[in-house]
């Protein structure tokens, strides 16, 4: 099994270029929504291009509406959105019809009954996250370093292809990966020095447990 690796919340072109040349392949960016690691369209675009061809480019959204994403479209042309917020199964098939791009549908997992609301994406989003729940009280819906109960994977059915979110580090991932086979693992809080700005050594430390668990 070769897990691969989205690192997230990324707000500065030295840390993009680091993940890239640590072998990330999927890129995460939060646009226009509400996060410490908030980037608008104009300040995300030059990663983006810089990116290009070099990983999958991802624009997170939470709840975005038909003109955020079609400036999203026209500006970033990601290789992938995900849709962060509580967007219905109806709503991710609109997108998804209207759109040429991929998308991630994020699920907030704390119980076997969450997993199976997540299964319900299965036939409208091209890879589901599997992301731990934010505190209580919370609106900002990613980043908290908070892991799932990897258990709650573990017993349920999953798809060929999805990502594991939540309180990852170089020091758990290893663990994360034997329990649930995760095929993609994604992390954002585990490896920065402060909420946006990555810690290049994490990043290494990161994405060498990785290839040596994965």
């Amino acid at each position: 099994m070769n897990t691969q690796v989205k690192i997230c919340g990324l707000t500065r072109a030295e840390d993009v270029q680091t993940a890239i040349a640590e072998g990330a392949n999927f890129l995460g960016f939060i646009i226009e929504a509400k996060s410490p690691r908030r980037l608008t369209v104009e300040q995300a675009k030059p990663m983006f291009d810089g990116a290009k061809g070099l990983a999958k480019r991802v624009a997170v959204t939470v709840n975005p509406d038909d003109a955020l994403l079609d400036t999203i479209a026209l500006t970033l042309q990601p290789d992938y959105v995900q849709l962060h917020g509580d967007e219905s199964v109806d709503r991710v098939a609109e997108i998804s019809r209207r759109y040429d791009f991929k998308i991630i549908k994020a699920c907030a997992i704390a119980s076997d009954e969450d997993m199976k609301s997540a299964g319900e994406y299965a036939g409208v989003a091209d890879l589901i996250l599997f992301d731990a729940k934010p505190p209580k009280g919370s609106d900002v819906r990613g980043g908290h370093g908070i892991a799932i109960d990897w258990n709650i994977i573990r017993r349920a059915p999953t798809p060929k292809l999805y990502a594991l979110a939540g309180g990852l580090t170089s020091e758990t991932i290893a663990n994360a990966i034997s329990a649930t086979k995760a095929p993609l693992v994604d992390v954002s809080s585990g490896v920065e020095r402060s909420p946006g700005i990555k810690d290049p050594s994490k990043i290494e430390a990161f994405m060498k447990a990785v290839k040596h668990h994965g």
